[in-house]
C-alpha cells in the first residue's frame, strides 16, 4: 500500500504507451503484454489531479537508426544517441498511436513529444537531451501546479520509465511506480531497472488498488 497527498498535489503521467511498444507492431519494439496496461494506466489517473503523456516522435531517417552495419543495440558515440535502434513510432504510423482505451490527447493536461530531432533519442520525459539540459517543460509545469507526488506507469520499464522515474525524483518530486501499468523487455533488465529506481528513492506498488489517499 501507498498512501499519496491530497489529489490536488498528485500527477499521473503515462509514459510512452503508443503500439510501436506492443505486438501490434511486431517489426518496431514490441514489449510482451504491452497492450494489457491500459486499465491501469486510467485507474492510477483517478488518484490524480493533473494526467500527462509522453510519446516517442521519431523519423525514419533519424541518425539512430540500425541497419545492416549497425545492428540494433550496437553503441554510438554522440552527444545525444546512445545505441541504435530499429525504426519506431514514426509519426502518422500506426505505432505513433496512443493505445486504445486511452484518452484522446487534446484530453490529457500536459503531453511531451520527445525524440523529434535526427540526432536525438532521449529516453525520459523531463529532457530532449541524453545531458539532460534542455527541459520538456514537464518539471516546470508539475511545480507550477502545486504537485508533490506523481504516479508513473507506461512502457518500457527498464527504459523509458526508468529514466522519467528518475528524472522527476532528482527534480524534488515524490515517485511510485505502478508496476501493473509497466511492461519491459527483459526480466533481468526489469529487476536492475527497478532496483535503481529503490534505490534513489521511487516508491512501487503493484496495482493501483495498493494507492489511497
Amino acid at each position: 500500500m501507498y498512501q499519496l497527498p491530497e489529489k490536488s498535489t498528485v500527477a499521473s503521467l503515462d509514459v510512452d504507451a503508443q503500439k510501436t511498444f506492443t505486438p501490434l507492431c511486431p517489426h518496431e519494439l514490441p514489449v510482451p503484454g504491452g497492450t494489457e496496461i491500459v486499465a491501469e494506466l486510467n485507474a492510477q489517473a483517478h488518484f490524480a489531479s493533473l494526467r500527462l503523456a509522453s510519446k516517442d516522435s521519431h523519423s525514419a531517417q533519424a541518425l539512430w537508426v540500425a541497419d545492416a552495419a549497425h545492428p540494433p543495440l550496437s553503441a554510438i558515440t554522440a552527444p545525444h544517441m546512445d545505441c541504435y535502434w530499429p525504426v519506431h513510432a514514426v509519426p502518422g504510423t500506426l505505432g505513433f498511436e496512443s493505445l486504445p482505451g486511452l484518452p484522446a490527447i487534446a484530453d490529457y493536461d500536459y503531453v511531451v513529444w520527445k525524440g523529434v530531432e535526427l540526432d536525438m533519442h532521449p529516453y525520459g520525459a523531463c529532457y530532449h537531451d541524453l545531458r539532460e539540459r534542455l527541459s520538456t517543460g514537464v518539471l516546470e509545469f508539475l511545480k507550477v501546479h502545486g504537485i508533490r507526488c506523481v504516479i508513473v506507469g507506461g512502457l518500457a520499464t527498464e527504459y523509458c520509465v526508468k529514466t522519467t522515474a528518475l528524472q522527476l525524483r532528482r527534480g524534488g518530486l515524490d515517485v511510485v511506480v505502478n508496476l501493473g501499468a509497466c511492461r519491459g523487455l527483459d526480466p533481468e533488465g526489469i529487476e536492475a531497472a527497478i532496483q535503481q529506481m529503490k534505490t534513489a528513492d521511487i516508491a512501487f506498488v503493484a496495482r493501483a488498488k495498493e494507492l489511497y489517499q
